[in-house]
């Protein structure tokens, strides 16, 4: 059992553990740590919980039940835990320790101030995965036609792109410093100028981050028998991370899963325009025509595997399109918790 400096566990309930192939385990009576959140976080903690607890009963008969555990982030940890404390040792640990926590909506400050706290949470515990799924349920309005046409998951790379946090504030002298250091040649080469008054942001995609995600996107659409898996990039702008992004992701669906896949370009070039039976469909989208692809013809995918700033705009797009944000859950997962 981990020492913790202000939480106190639960005697009763136990662990979810994870299984050599990274699959959990969920005993009868799971503890699972909760952050109430910030602002109107609150009121949806106290209205959720009695529906998720109302749920386990009924699937289950009254065999199982969760038992939760309070651990904090954001203005309630300042109460708790002192000044500054907006995500204590104690909450990291415990999500560590218990594998699977769930959290409302946390303060993030415009502009100056402390980072995004999600953020935060998806580097320190390499949540590498934000999983969206997006679909339409009956009755609920919706601007869309015929809303019940977009059924998609959306799987976006959470620790990497713009959203890293590599910036450096305009003005200052180490923004200044690395200007210098990248004029002397490096922006040159390819023929670029940096204005002398710019704010700096590296954007950077490895190999390891791309391949993880694809892989995981791929192993969700053949555990749920679906037809396809969709990698959106900007590759024809950027070319060396939004165009490796798709490289690696067709690399990592041949090397893995090449008797469970088909690329696009194989199956014109000798499978005729058919998927052969029991194969995904590997393809890729500019993400640009992904979203109008998504309200022209959003019946042709059923995965999206993304870099992390298209995910964000994408996964909010889709949820216009069935009623609201609030209809389309986010789940951050890596491969030793989920938040």
């Amino acid at each position: 059992m981990t020492d913790y400096q202000k939480l106190t566990p639960p005697e009763e309930g136990q662990k979810v553990t994870l299984r050599s192939d990274g699959v959990p385990s969920v005993p009868d009576h799971p503890v699972i740590p909760f952050i109430e959140g910030d602002g109107i976080g609150v009121d949806i903690w106290a209205a959720s919980q009695p529906v998720f607890d109302a749920a386990v009963e009924k699937a289950y008969g009254g065999k199982r039940k969760v038992t939760w555990f309070e651990i904090f982030a954001g203005e309630k940890s300042l109460e708790v835990y002192g000044d500054n404390e907006w995500l204590p040792q104690d909450t990291l640990q415990a999500i560590r320790e218990y594998k699977i926590a769930i959290k409302g909506p946390l303060t993030t400050p415009v502009g100056g101030g402390i980072r995004s706290l999600n953020v935060a949470l998806r580097q320190h515990l390499d949540l590498y995965a934000c999983v969206r799924p997006v679909r339409w349920f009956n009755g609920v309005p919706s601007p869309m036609k015929d809303p019940g046409k977009l059924d998609v998951t959306i799987f976006r790379e959470n620790t990497e792109d713009v959203y890293s946090g590599m910036e450096w504030k305009q003005g200052e002298a180490e923004t200044q410093e690395l200007i210098r250091y990248l004029k002397k040649g490096h922006v040159q080469a390819i023929k670029k100028d940096i204005l002398e008054d710019s704010g700096i942001g590296i954007k950077t995609i490895s190999v390891t981050g791309s391949k993880r995600l694809v892989r995981r996107a791929i192993r969700y659409a053949l555990d749920n028998s679906l037809p396809s898996v969709t990698l959106v990039h900007k590759g024809n702008i950027m070319k060396f991370t939004e165009g490796a992004f798709s490289e690696w992701g067709y690399e990592l669906a041949k090397d893995e899963f090449r008797d469970h896949i088909v690329t696009e370009a194989e199956l014109w070039d000798a499978h005729g325009g058919v998927v052969p039976d029991g194969r995904i469909l590997v393809k890729d989208r500019i993400a640009d025509a992904m979203f109008q692809q998504l309200l022209l013809r959003p019946d042709e995918y059923s995965v999206l595997a993304t870099m992390n700033l298209n995910g964000d705009y994408l996964s909010d797009a889709c949820a216009a399109q069935v009623g609201g944000l609030g209809l389309a859950p986010g789940a951050n997962i890596g491969d030793q918790a989920a938040l």
